[in-house]
């Protein structure tokens, strides 16, 4: 089975315009599948932004409503897979979402943020409660969630026990948390025998200042591509076979004890 090539897009776009973020995506995704990769993956809330304020209320919509549906004709045009960030409106609640739109404009997956940070996202959305949300593209299993999400070991391995391959986290992660980008990614991903493609915005955006950092974080623990702290694009390969190989070599889920750790539930 061939490599997925992935692109990640390091941007914080323009915060509260759905229509500059758009075209932010479209450039970003035609670049990529000039590249040749299968999958974009942009960081979390990029549809909107993250510190919008009252806007999320207002910017909000149905994972079926219109950002979707001009994702997907980006997706079509240059025929890869993209997963965004946005508030998704079901009802009265809305929730820090990530969606999954095929190249062939299906909608795939769509994943709503279970660990919220801080007191911005907890006045504005509602946890989700499913922690493990999955999808093929190029016969490799994707797995999703969102920033805070990776943070906490019990949500990254529930993955790994489901077979995920590559791990798609957009993220929008700040001063001084560095290290999250830096070590602990990193550390999941050798943990856990998986990609973690890891997807930050950047710069200074109301009271937040984030400091970009992506990465897709390899089986072995290495990134295989890390960017800077501004507006960039990475392409880095998800390669099944180098997955296989390093799960053969690697003991951690083999040598697990489940009915040791019954008190973690």
């Amino acid at each position: 089975m061939p490599p997925l090539r992935t692109a990640l897009l390091q941007s914080s776009g323009s915060p509260g315009s759905v229509a500059g973020n758009l075209t932010v995506l479209d450039e970003a995704a035609g670049r990529a599948a000039h590249a040749g990769a299968g999958l974009l993956v942009c960081p979390e809330m990029f549809l909107t932004g993250y510190a919008i304020g009252e806007d999320v209320a207002r910017l909000a919509e149905p994972a079926a409503g219109p950002g979707a549906d001009a994702v997907a004709e980006i997706a079509v045009r240059h025929g890869l897979a993209v997963l965004y960030g946005y508030p998704e409106r079901d009802g009265e609640r809305v929730f820090n979402a990530a969606q999954l739109i095929g190249p062939d404009g299906t909608r795939l997956a769509n994943y709503r943020k279970t660990h919220l940070f801080g007191p911005f996202e907890r006045a504005w959305f509602t946890p989700g409660e499913q922690p493990v949300v999955q999808a093929e593209v190029g016969g490799v299993r994707l797995g999703i969630m969102i920033c805070y999400d990776v943070e906490f070991p019990e949500n990254v391995r529930a993955h790994a026990l489901a077979g995920t391959d590559l791990l798609l986290v957009p993220t929008a992660q700040m001063r001084p948390f560095e290290f999250v980008a830096e070590t602990l990614v990193p550390v999941r991903a050798f943990e856990n025998q998986m990609y973690v493609a890891y997807v930050n915005r950047t710069g200074q955006e109301g009271e937040f200042d984030f400091v970009g950092l992506s990465c897709l974080a390899a089986p072995d623990g290495v990134p295989g591509a890390r960017a800077g702290r501004g507006d960039e694009l990475l392409i880095a390969d998800a390669d099944p076979e180098l997955l296989r190989a390093s799960r053969e070599a690697n003991p951690y889920l083999r040598d697990r004890r489940p009915g040791l750790y019954a008190s973690l539930s």
